[in-house]
């Protein structure tokens, strides 16, 4: 993979007529180390964030040791990567064939759940042939939590109410070695409060159920800074969480798990496009909803941008100081390969240019696809800084000043 010095270095020598994916390993290796080192418990990556083999070897590499897996895709791509790793399965709703591939194939013993039906397919597909139930299992009854504090919901779709969890926490205990309890705030938790609420409702959860809890699991939804999203520092919620942890219920020896996925790869990705039209303040890129600008297209997310000018040997034209706002449209023939943004450019910017859109690394990079024909291009290195970064220790990230600038 070839190496480059920034996103404009890239534009001159390649010249690039598809979008580029710039990988910043460095980047990735301090937001791991970051969170293996402060975060007062274990912190297991989300692999559905970004499931890119080289990102998962460099959080390893750099002090994370336990992932949450979501497919047997997953479970087979990360233990393939990293023999001693310890997966989780973390999906409530799982098929008996990929429970029973992960545990007797894979080793997986900690899996998630949100009801009794999930309990009994988990102790199924796990009894050995001779009828021997699994004597070591690690299970996570997933509590239903509010997500109003978080950008993106994840409050619908799993999780046992409250009010019912108590029964399930019951039953599962009677089957489980160890037994935890793991809940979602929703993603891009934007105040610490978020877990403070969520960790109320586990302690509900627990002292109706009356059992011994062994792990607490805050799940993901921690942040990254995008323009106008700038998140308190990731410490708080960290400290947070920690004092109310240890008010809960809970065995002495209880352990406090977490799961980020943005916070952990969002810094890792940016991509490099090109404006092959514009009309007015609409500017027609080449990659869009079906490629990695997926949730700039579908929940309107704003990513940083930066201005890449015409390129020759001198380097980049000089740009115009005025700022415009602008939507894309992708490369697809698709109406709904739209982008609102709005997206700060410079006002000059023009059919020819290229366009870096940064923090692409959660999610971007996984959501790409080839419909009409789109969705390759090449990837790259890139040795400068993150447009944005939790992690540098330059300055509070609610004072920024660098989502949105010119070469």
């Amino acid at each position: 993979m070839h190496a480059f010095l920034d996103a404009p270095a890239v534009a001159r020598t390649l010249a690039p007529d598809e979008p580029v994916i710039l990988n910043r390993p460095h980047a990735a290796a301090r937001a791991a180390r970051f969170f293996a080192t402060k975060f007062p418990g274990k912190s297991l990556y989300a692999v559905k964030a970004n499931p890119s083999p080289d990102l998962v070897q460099i959080l390893w590499d750099n002090g994370i040791t336990h992932y949450d897996v979501a497919s047997i895709a997953e479970v087979r791509m990360v233990r393939g990567v990293l023999p001693d790793a310890t997966l989780c399965f973390m999906h409530p709703v799982k098929t008996a064939s990929a429970i029973r591939e992960a545990y007797f194939k894979h080793g997986v013993r900690t899996f998630s759940l949100d009801t009794i039906e999930e309990v009994e397919k988990i102790v199924e597909a796990t009894t050995d042939a001779e009828g021997n139930r699994a004597t070591d299992l690690r299970l996570c009854v997933r509590l239903r939590v509010s997500s109003e504090y978080s950008e993106l919901s994840l409050a619908s779709k799993f999780g046992v109410d409250v009010a019912d969890a108590g029964e399930l926490l019951q039953a599962t205990r009677q089957v489980a070695d160890w037994l935890g309890v793991c809940f979602h705030v929703g993603s891009q938790a934007m105040t610490p409060f978020a877990y403070v609420q969520a960790l109320e409702r586990a302690r509900a959860a627990i002292a109706a159920a009356g059992v011994v809890i062994d792990m607490v699991d805050v799940g993901g939804g921690f942040p990254s800074s995008y323009p106008g999203m700038e998140p308190p520092p990731l410490e708080d919620y960290f400290a947070i969480i920690h004092r109310h942890f240890e008010a809960l219920p809970i065995a002495y020896n209880a352990e406090l798990w977490c799961e980020p996925g943005r916070a952990l790869s969002a810094e890792y990705n940016s991509l490099i496009v090109k404006v092959e039209k514009r009309r007015g303040d609409e500017l027609y890129i080449n990659d869009g909803a079906y490629g990695a600008l997926y949730d700039a297209a579908h929940v309107a997310w704003r990513f940083p941008v930066k201005a890449i000018g015409r390129v020759d040997k001198h380097g980049d034209a000089e740009r115009s100081s005025e700022l415009k706002e602008f939507s894309f449209y992708g490369p697809t023939c698709d109406d709904a390969d739209f982008m609102e943004g709005p997206f700060l450019l410079p006002a000059d910017i023009k059919a020819g240019d290229w366009i870096e859109v940064g923090m692409l690394g959660a999610y971007g990079a996984a959501m790409r696809t080839a419909f009409n024909g789109f969705g390759g291009g090449e990837v790259v290195l890139a040795q400068d800084e993150p447009m944005a970064s939790l992690y540098t220790g330059r300055k509070d990230p609610r004072v920024s000043d660098n989502v949105v600038s010119l070469r």
